[in-house]
């Protein structure tokens, strides 16, 4: 709860693409009492010319329910008035939206720190495999985890 009532906490996972601002529309409809909204979009890269696609897959039902427990820790915790996290699943070509992030609170510092505490969990948390399409044709493994990222979601214990 942030400031007495119930903080709209909006996830899905979906193939579609998203539109930042229809979302961030979304999340503020019928308030006023957001003094910042930060949004944070994560796209594909295309790793220097190699990279046609990654591909992403999910555990259905368990990343839903991961992200929506992160994101009510980061209500709680820096007491956002809301926040939306959607995440992609299928391929996506270099440029392609893959993840949207979007923290509204009363002061800018609570939204900035929500929405990296959400990405820097959701990073590690999540139920997500991502696999690379190559440029040439060929497919490499799994995409594995970095410890970079456990370490930028260490941060916030």
């Amino acid at each position: 709860m942030a400031g007495g009532v119930s903080a709209p906490v909006i996830v899905r996972v979906q193939t579609d693409d998203f539109d930042v601002m229809a979302e961030t529309a979304r999340l503020t409809a019928g308030g006023a009492s957001a003094g910042a909204i930060v949004t944070f979009t994560g796209l594909c890269r295309d790793e220097g010319g190699k990279l046609s696609a990654l591909e992403l897959e999910h555990y259905p039902g368990m990343a839903e329910a991961e992200i929506g427990r992160i994101c009510r820790l980061a209500v709680e915790r820096f007491s956002l008035l809301g926040i939306t996290a959607i995440h992609r699943v299928g391929k996506i070509a270099p440029g392609g939206n893959i993840v949207l992030v979007i923290a509204a609170a009363p002061h800018r510092h609570a939204a900035f720190d929500g929405a990296s505490f959400v990405m820097d969990y959701l990073k590690t948390s999540a139920p997500f495999w991502k696999k690379e399409h190559f440029a040439d044709g060929s497919t490499g493994g799994w995409v594995d985890a970095k410890d970079s990222d456990d370490r930028a979601r260490d941060k916030w214990s």
